[in-house]
């Protein structure tokens, strides 16, 4: 009796290995959501900087201008992350002959790391988010809900980030 696959074996696991490339999908959808991001966030800064030399008062509304720039900015950084997750983790490293490598940060070896990375940026987002709800006239009100709601937010993916890496380590 042998241990060499059978040739519908064979078959079958050459199949899977040619399907992976529809990675390839989402990371261009990703990678286009990301200079979409950018772009946009280039467009408001330059929006924001034009009425704050136009209209210097009030600068609450400066700042809240600014404040989406970076939230936007956060959004691409994000999208490219998980572009460059997808591809490291379905397809291979990102390693071009005669440029730089990635920062050791954004190599991905599993899910996992993929998803601590996103998570952390979707609470920094939520983070800005809710500077922008304190910098804008709001009622005392919705200020705390809208707190409320950020820490609930922010506590569940950090409760989710914990236990996941949690549970994967005792499994070891």
């Amino acid at each position: 009796m042998t241990d060499s696959p059978s040739r519908t074996e064979i078959f079958i696991e050459r199949r899977l290995a040619s399907i992976r490339w529809l990675i390839l999908i989402p990371v261009i959808v990703f990678v286009g959501s990301a200079i979409l991001a950018f772009a946009y966030s280039t467009y408001l800064f330059c929006h924001t900087a034009r009425e704050l030399v136009h209209h210097p008062l009030p600068v609450t509304a400066h700042i809240s201008g600014f404040l989406v720039v970076v939230d936007v900015s956060l959004i691409g950084a994000t999208f490219l992350i998980a572009a460059i997750g997808f591809y490291e983790l379905f397809l291979s490293r990102v390693d071009a002959p005669g440029l730089s490598r990635l920062p050791e940060w954004l190599e991905m070896s599993d899910l996992n790391d993929l998803k601590a990375r996103v998570i952390s940026m979707v609470v920094l987002v939520g983070a800005v988010t809710f500077i922008e709800i304190l910098v804008t006239p709001h009622t005392g009100r919705s200020v705390l809900y809208a707190g409320i709601g950020v820490s609930l937010v922010i506590s569940s993916l950090a409760l989710y980030l914990r236990l996941g890496h949690h549970r994967n380590v005792t499994e070891e």
